[in-house]
């Protein structure tokens, strides 16, 4: 889909995913994931993607912003008691170490890793839905949520090979990582597109 375009969308999803990250508390990651998706939006209705498509999307900055402060209260909810359990014990002890945590370490990391894929699946189209069919920031979690489980064993597959696809990359500096986000927001926008069909 972006063959033609492959450099650009580097740059873009590059440049979208820095801009997000330098204000804490996702003000500013919410509404570069949906301007990053808009382009990709433009890309398959066959219209040429220019790179200050990615500064256009600011209709998009409220219902991006609310998706992303949801998404971050959510994972706070999950990791921050997970850390209270699990490494305050291990700070206090002389000897720190995971071992020493055992089958109930084994355990809850195991849990945690399970709520932490449902927590991504859950938001994993929220921004698209409202970049591709003009949802609210609530009724597009709802339905990425309901679309995401329900579609889970492909999707988990799909983020698990991007996951140690983007490991990997990073092991070199993060430079093919960087070279192949674009493929991995493609896939995520197409895989939305096939569950939820262009009207």
């Amino acid at each position: 889909m972006v063959g033609d375009q492959y450099w650009l969308f580097v740059g873009i999803v590059f440049i979208g995913i820095l801009i997000g990250s330098l204000v804490p508390l996702g003000i500013l990651m919410g509404p570069m994931m949906c301007e990053i998706y808009l382009c990709y939006l433009r890309k398959s209705q066959n219209q040429q993607v220019t790179f200050d498509m990615l500064f256009k999307g600011m209709d998009y900055f409220v219902e991006g912003l609310i998706v992303a402060l949801i998404n971050i209260a959510v994972m706070a909810v999950v990791m921050v008691p997970t850390y209270l359990i699990v490494m305050v014990p291990l700070m206090v002890q002389e000897q720190p170490g995971l071992a020493s945590l055992g089958i109930f370490g084994s355990i809850l990391f195991a849990v945690l890793m399970l709520v932490y894929t449902i927590i991504i699946l859950w938001f994993l189209f929220a921004y698209p839905l409202i970049v591709d069919r003009g949802l609210q920031a609530i009724p597009a979690i709802k339905a990425s949520g309901r679309a995401g489980l329900a579609n889970a064993g492909g999707l988990v597959g799909m983020l698990l090979l991007y996951g140690l696809i983007s490991c990997l990359g990073a092991c070199c500096c993060y430079v093919p990582a960087i070279l192949f986000s674009p493929l991995f927001f493609g896939d995520i926008f197409l895989a939305c597109r096939e569950i939820f069909p262009a009207e």
